[in-house]
């Protein structure tokens, strides 16, 4: 049996000050109240860099060039319906002040406090893989 298989992609938002931005999925969605850093699907034909700028501007009116951003990891989760793919990307550069756009709450996060947010299973080796890496 095959599972479809779902391409997003997601962004470690970083300040100055070395925190990240978390979004929490809001109600009516699924897996609402777990956090996760902000991104969304890609559609056909879209390049993964260009759909995450896309989708930062459209869940929190910044602006992003997608040759700053960076590859830090990938998350690979089966879920019971598809099968997720989820690169993501290092942006410390942007333009705007992240504004929640979705209904989402935003937490500016320590990288040593991620494992305290309650997250889609997908998201959380990448907590773990940002924790060894800064």
């Amino acid at each position: 049996m095959s599972t479809r298989l779902v391409l997003v992609v997601a962004a470690a938002i970083f300040r100055a000050d070395g925190r990240v931005l978390m979004a929490q999925r809001p109600e009516g969605k699924s897996m609402a109240g777990l956090w996760e850093f902000p991104g969304g699907k890609v559609e056909k034909g879209e390049a993964p860099e260009a759909a995450l700028c896309r989708e930062l501007y459209e869940e929190l009116q910044i602006t992003v060039d997608p040759e700053t951003l960076r590859p830090i990891s990938f998350a690979t989760f089966n879920y019971e319906s598809f099968h997720l793919l989820m690169p993501l990307y290092e942006v410390t550069d942007w333009v705007g002040e992240p504004k929640a756009l979705e209904g989402q709450s935003l937490d500016w996060v320590r990288i040593e406090d991620l494992k305290n947010y309650p997250a889609p299973p997908a998201d959380i080796p990448l907590f773990e893989e940002l924790a060894r890496r800064y």
